[in-house]
């Protein structure tokens, strides 16, 4: 098996994501709900990257390399409208940081999302979301001690300094919150209820 052609693609799978994303924040079109440019997108690259786990597991830094590996984090942390994949990801990620194979931030960054999609808190505090205030703030999370314990043990930032920094690039990229949050919210829970992560 050739693994340095499965990490090019890999990387060339991410770096449409990006690109599209990229384009995406350009016109503006990305806080207006599931934008379906980037769903079919995500979708694609899940499709994709199903088939390459099914042939060599988790893509682990032992069989492609860091850049892939993390490549591969990302296309399932935007996987999001396919909740069983994203959850076998998520436990196929854990042995591999467990064994060492596999970057603990990513894991830290997958867990979250996965319960916040779910609806319960998350443990890391990495994922944010518009606020009633019209502020980017963490969506709900556990306890504050205990999650900026989780985050120093992983290398990252405290959650007090990651809520200015995400809020400072907000306004340089001069994102704003949605003009009816209610609205958005009702649409959000339907999504959610919709690709299965909700009954």
């Amino acid at each position: 098996m050739d693994f340095f052609k499965i990490a090019e693609k890999i990387i060339e799978l991410k770096e449409k994501d990006d690109k599209l994303r990229a384009k995406l924040e350009e016109k503006r079109t990305l806080s207006n709900g599931y934008n379906k440019q980037m769903e079919a997108l995500h979708n694609e690259n899940t499709k994709e990257l199903k088939l390459i786990m099914e042939k060599i597991g988790f893509p682990t830094f032992d069989k492609v390399g860091e850049e892939a590996s993390n490549a591969a984090w990302l296309i399932i942390q935007h996987s999001i409208g396919q909740p069983d994949f994203m959850k076998e990801a998520a436990r196929l990620l854990e042995i591999a940081v467990n064994e060492n194979k596999a970057d603990p931030k990513c894991l830290a960054y997958l867990t979250d999302r996965i319960a916040v999609f779910e609806g319960r808190p998350q443990l890391y505090g990495t994922q944010f979301d518009w606020d009633q205030n019209g502020q980017m703030s963490p969506n709900k999370y556990d306890d504050l001690l205990k999650v900026n314990e989780r985050r120093k043990a992983i290398g990252l930032n405290s959650i007090e300094e990651q809520i200015e920094i995400i809020q400072k690039r907000i306004k340089n990229e001069n994102q704003c919150p949605p003009k009816n949050f209610e609205e958005r919210n009702r649409e959000y829970e339907m999504w959610r209820k919709s690709a299965g992560w909700i009954k």
